[in-house]
């Protein structure tokens, strides 16, 4: 028996997983356990969870991997130091931070002072490690296996093959040059400065025009081979002053990336607190277009060279839901799977089954395939009992009726009748997701056809800029119905174009380019959401719920004391905890 503990440490969305023969046990994020957004450390809090969840000690852990490695590209960064204006000081601050990253004995001692490692560490390439967490879990047995995002290790992008155990790394871009990095800056240059915005461009951008892309085509230039490169001249990070990314007290923040020559380039920059204004709202879509042209030159000649018919997405920049709904449709790729913690948080999955695979694994044909994504902490039936307990003088004073129901069905038909009634309802079932994404374990959910319902959510929780989506889950046989492409998408990691005859009924999930950011549910993959879904269907004739994250500006809750603090603190009308089912 062969345990590894996958890790993102030291970095923003710290995690930890663990797989146990080649079969992943438990996974989860720092933040959950921390409640800060994006969590950058020592993900100690998820160590301890995944080890429990399997009812182990670290001493039984045979490899802990980690998703970076100091030596990898050592020679472009020795060149690449040498040769531009990067001062000393700053180098050998980054050598510093990093050696004391790379003690993977030392930090577990220091932060689990009362487990012992007797294991091997790992230090795994962070590109490979995105590969590895896109192609390896995957159910493709050939794929093209690709990874983009800021940077990491020295390079922001890298692509191969993957072939049964086999992951190959074929190519690279290296540092300065990085997507990631061009679409950060554009998210700041628009007025959204904290770290992990990105998303708020992708959603602003349907409601501008690509007015700025002939501009955006001097910041970043496409080359025949599918490369890309960025016009230095327009941002800091190559020259050490927009490089100083830090995680500080676990909250992770980066300086100011795009230089002065932008603002010649397209105007004044946004102030964070100014409002939002035409020019942004295009220079928005012209990113995101500029982003797509880029990306899918990539796609396109990596196809022509492996002439595959699938390929897997990791990297920070699989989170761009936008473009890869547009992969099938905009390259001749068939087949697309992004696992559901594309970025960082992912690579601690990467870390461990490429390390699985490199320690003897690959003999045993590669088996395991990730199609749900509930590998997080669960809360017993007693656990919750205890928690509604604890809060019962609160639920009283807040007027609640506490009902527990038993029988899985009835207690779906009456969540759905409340949903058809326009309430809003907390769903806290099972095991938490892993990644950044509700997917029906600990979501907000509402009635897509209500065209108030993204006004009465945003005024009752979110509180969340009016121009961001919300999404539709959708029972995976009825995707043909409602959309104009037909896969499975169980990660929310792609939007589609919602059937043109159907956009009216379903407004509350419909944005307003007439797309949706789908969730596909199964009943192999999430049965009791399924029978809630199917509850809806029945109840309305429309096999979709509307979903969002449960979390008030705060990481999705994992307990069942978050969840009853979120409710209570909220206008939230309905919580259901389990089989208890608590209703203003």
């Amino acid at each position: 028996m062969t345990y590894i503990l996958g890790l993102n440490a030291y970095h923003a969305d710290a995690a930890a997983c663990l797989v146990k023969d080649g079969e992943l046990v438990a996974a989860v994020e720092e933040e959950r356990f921390r409640r800060i957004k994006h969590w950058g450390g020592f993900p100690s809090e998820s160590i301890r969870y995944c080890l429990g969840e399997a009812g182990i000690s670290l001493a039984e852990v045979d490899h802990v991997a980690v998703n970076s490695d100091n030596a990898a590209n050592r020679w472009r960064k020795l060149a690449f130091a040498l040769t531009s204006r990067v001062s000393l000081n700053y180098v050998m601050s980054r050598l510093r931070n990093r050696s004391e990253r790379a003690d993977i004995a030392g930090n577990l001692e220091h932060h689990l002072p009362d487990q012992e490692f007797r294991g091997t560490a790992h230090m795994v390439e962070h590109h490979l490690c995105h590969l590895a967490s896109a192609f390896l879990v995957s159910p493709h047995d050939r794929a093209v296996a690709v990874s983009v995002d800021g940077f990491g290790d020295f390079s922001s992008a890298a692509w191969g093959m993957g072939e049964g155990g086999n992951l190959s790394v074929d190519g690279r871009v290296y540092f300065p040059h990085s997507l990631g990095v061009f679409y950060e800056a554009m998210t700041q240059f628009i007025g959204f400065p904290h770290y992990g915005d990105e998303y708020k461009v992708m959603g602003l951008a349907p409601y501008g025009q690509p007015t700025f892309v002939d501009q955006m085509k001097e910041i970043v230039r496409l080359r025949n081979d599918g490369t890309f490169a960025l016009n230095l001249r327009y941002f800091r990070h190559a020259s050490g002053e927009g490089a100083n990314y830090q995680v500080k007290d676990g909250i992770p923040s980066g300086g100011r990336l795009w230089s002065d020559e932008l603002v010649t380039l397209l105007g004044p920059a946004r102030d964070p607190e100014a409002p939002l204004e035409d020019k942004h709202r295009d220079i928005a879509r012209s990113a995101q277009v500029t982003y797509e042209n880029a990306f899918f030159n990539l796609l396109n000649a990596l196809h022509a060279r492996y002439g595959t018919d699938a390929v897997v997405l990791a990297g920070g920049c699989a989170y761009n839901s936008v473009a890869n709904g547009k992969v099938l449709e905009r390259t001749p790729f068939r087949k697309l799977y992004v696992q559901s913690a594309g970025g960082d948080a992912g690579g601690a999955i990467g870390a461990a089954f490429a390390t699985w695979h490199k320690t003897g694994g690959a003999s045993a044909k590669r088996h395991f395939v990730m199609d749900h994504a509930y590998w997080g902490p669960s809360a017993t039936p007693d656990e919750i009992a205890a928690a509604i307990a604890r809060r019962r003088a609160d639920f009283d004073a807040a007027g609640c009726r506490i009902e527990r129901i038993a029988d899985e069905a009835t207690l779906c038909r009456h969540t759905a009748q409340a949903i058809s009634e326009g309430k809003v309802i907390g769903w806290f079932q099972g095991r938490l997701e892993w990644g950044p994404r509700a997917l029906g374990n600990r979501s907000i959910l509402g009635d897509p056809r209500r065209s108030d319902m993204k006004d009465i959510l945003n005024l009752k929780i979110k509180r969340r800029e009016s121009f961001r989506p919300f999404a539709p889950s959708i029972l995976r046989e009825a995707v043909p119905d409602w959309f104009e492409t037909d896969d499975d998408v169980p990660f929310m990691m792609q939007v589609f174009r919602i059937r043109e005859e159907k956009r009216k009924e379903i407004p509350a999930v419909t944005h307003v380019d007439g797309t949706g950011r789908l969730q596909t549910v199964t009943w192999s993959g999430n049965p009791r959401y399924a029978r809630l879904i199917t509850a809806f269907r029945d109840l309305t004739g429309v096999p979709i719920v509307l979903n969002t994250s449960f979390n008030e500006n705060e990481p999705v809750v994992c307990k069942p004391d978050e969840a009853i603090d979120c409710f209570l603190r909220t206008k939230m009308d309905v919580l259901v905890l389990g089989d208890t089912l608590i209703q203003r």
